[in-house]
């Protein structure tokens, strides 16, 4: 068993399910039943919460949120909300209002980054930098406001006039703030505002030298600040069968497929954390285990977290051990289809670690899917 005690939360893939990548004849459409489900099972099985993506390829984060929370009792609900497509008055209302109805299970992830062209296909038109600038901003009020302020502010980009939070949250003194990014301007935000700093799965020595610097940044300030890593689990009772699995899941990935992919991103991204994930693969396949067990083949076809730790139990238990030894004491995973990898990961992985809230039934014996699960209906490929 790990030595550091874990927060470990499971992911809510409300833009849609795959058994294999680049293969949409197993694609399960995100219907409301079956986000149900894996929410429903990650609260059983022990996972601490679960993260609601954003953007216009899911589902609304904060409706999927509210429509998960009255089916499930202990899971906290980590939402995504952008900066600049919604005002912080409106965002620390929503937030607080989850939290009430939950009963103190809120969390807030902030989401800055994305690619230029989505962002501006939401009417988000501010470049990289500026982007940042008014989520330093929106943070303030956010905050100010969440706190129970009376707020006045007039910043470049957004501003209020003596606004209040009237129904304030269950959480003291609000909602945690989870937040990530790169950059040199989003590693101070990080250190000035955030409760919990959110990494993609990079290997240890480099993510070291991201921890070791927010953690200096914010200490400058006189803060402390938690450290969580955003990463796929792919683990088998053998070494070999999870190296297996993680072949499987791309053997429909296509050579073609990968470069217009890359090329795509190369052109379209300005996200520091995108690029420092696609270097590790560099749109090959020859070298995809780009440190011990941390294997990088989802981000050849995919943005966001792309690296799974990829083994047995006790080495993955081990690889996480790693992590937690730099400072990461959350984890945030997911797996290829989300409800039967929920099972596999509790069942095989949770009793190797030290969990922070080992509340679950992961004695079940394993199903491939969950007891009332039924399969929704396969996505039409578009």
């Amino acid at each position: 068993m790990s030595k550091t005690p874990l927060d470990f939360l499971w992911f809510i893939p409300s833009a849609g399910d795959n058994a294999y990548l680049s293969h949409p004849e197993t694609d399960r459409a995100p219907t409301p039943r079956y986000l149900r489900e894996i929410a429903i099972a990650a609260d059983r099985l022990g996972y601490s919460g679960v993260l609601l993506p954003t953007g216009a390829h899911c589902t609304d984060a904060w409706i999927t949120a509210a429509s998960i929370a009255p089916f499930t009792e202990r899971l906290r609900l980590l939402v995504a909300a952008r900066p600049g497509l919604i005002h912080p008055s409106e965002a620390v209302r929503q937030a607080a209002a989850l939290d009430r109805l939950t009963g103190g299970r809120a969390l807030v992830n902030i989401v800055t980054g994305g690619s230029p062209q989505a962002l501006a296909a939401d009417g988000l038109f501010l470049d990289h930098h500026e982007r940042y600038v008014q989520t330093e901003e929106f943070l303030n009020i956010w905050r100010r406001l969440a706190n129970g302020e009376t707020v006045t502010h007039q910043g470049k980009h957004l501003s209020i006039d003596k606004g209040r939070l009237l129904f304030p949250f269950v959480q003291e003194p609000h909602a945690p703030i989870w937040f990530g990014g790169s950059s040199d301007i989003a590693r101070e935000i990080a250190a000035q505002h955030v409760d919990v700093y959110l990494a993609w799965g990079e290997p240890p020595a480099q993510l070291k030298e991201v921890i070791d610097d927010v953690r200096e940044r914010a200490a400058k300030r006189g803060r402390t600040i938690r450290f969580g890593i955003r990463l796929h689990v792919i683990v088998r009772e053998t070494e070999a069968q999870a190296w297996d699995a993680a072949n499987e899941l791309i053997k429909y990935v296509t050579d073609d497929a990968i470069e217009a992919f890359q090329r795509a991103m190369a052109k379209g991204s300005d996200s520091v954390g995108q690029s420092r994930m696609s270097a590790l693969h560099n749109g090959s396949r020859a070298n995809l285990e780009v440190s011990p067990n941390l294997w990088a083949g989802i981000g050849l076809v995919r943005t966001g977290a792309g690296t799974a730790l990829v083994g047995d139990p006790d080495t993955v238990a081990e690889r996480l051990e790693e992590y937690a030894q730099l400072g990461v004491d959350t984890v945030i995973a997911s797996g290829y289809p989300h409800l039967e990898e929920a099972y596999r990961v509790a069942e095989l992985l949770f009793p190797k670690l030290n969990l922070k809230h080992p509340v679950g039934e992961t004695s079940l014996k394993f199903p491939n899917v969950s007891p009332s699960f039924t399969a929704p209906p396969l996505r039409a490929a578009s």
